[in-house]
């Protein structure tokens, strides 16, 4: 990396919690100044304006954590049903960290990408869209190969997932309560029980 790609990458890192936590809109310029210690004219050197930065924050921030989740599909489960479990354990076991990083990018995010801000929305419905057709594959995959039951629609219960991972996410940022979150986890592994495990696997 050259000096320049440096120095931005740099900007981008130390901005990127601030932003996620502060919000993509509210976060200033002095924010941004403060946080990685240099001048307004060395960010303005790299980045044409303080929106610039917020959407390099939040490819920042989404790229983490799509990263980290996708490493719960890694081939140590090579089955899909332990896929899915593995996804429901990654909320579980990492939901402290999201919290303490001022909570999930994607919803922060998704809450400022209103007209104001299109091209950070634009940014979001793709984050959520890729989410979605991850899960998705999961499920179709399991399906096709026999080991999921074929019955449920794949793409609409990966958006029931996510739905629920975000609301118990949002419930549990704002009271502090983590039971929220397990709540709706405890309810997505009943509905991949219920419905995804065939019969004669269930009854072993």
């Amino acid at each position: 990396m050259s000096k320049a790609e440096k120095t931005k990458q740099f900007i981008i890192e130390k901005t990127a919690p601030v932003f996620n936590t502060k919000g993509y809109i509210s976060t200033s310029l002095s924010d941004i100044a403060e946080a990685t210690g240099l001048t307004k004219g060395s960010i303005y050197g790299n980045f044409e304006n303080k929106e610039e930065v917020a959407l390099a924050a939040y490819r920042y921030n989404a790229g983490s954590l799509k990263e980290k989740m996708i490493s719960s599909f890694s081939d140590k489960f090579p089955a899909s049903i332990d896929k899915l479990y593995a996804f429901v354990a990654f909320y579980r076991e990492n939901w402290q960290s999201v919290f303490l990083s001022g909570g999930c990018p994607l919803m922060n995010a998704a809450t400022e990408s209103d007209d104001t801000f299109p091209d950070l929305k634009n940014l979001v419905t793709q984050s959520f869209v890729e989410w979605i057709s991850k899960i998705s594959s999961v499920i179709s995959d399991g399906q096709e190969k026999g080991e999921l039951n074929k019955k449920p629609d794949a793409e609409e219960y990966a958006s029931l997932f996510i739905m629920m991972i975000e609301g118990g996410i949002l419930l549990s940022k704002t009271t502090g309560d983590e039971k929220f979150l397990n709540l709706a986890l405890d309810h997505i592994l009943r509905i991949i029980e219920v419905e995804f495990i065939p019969e004669e696997k269930q009854k072993n």
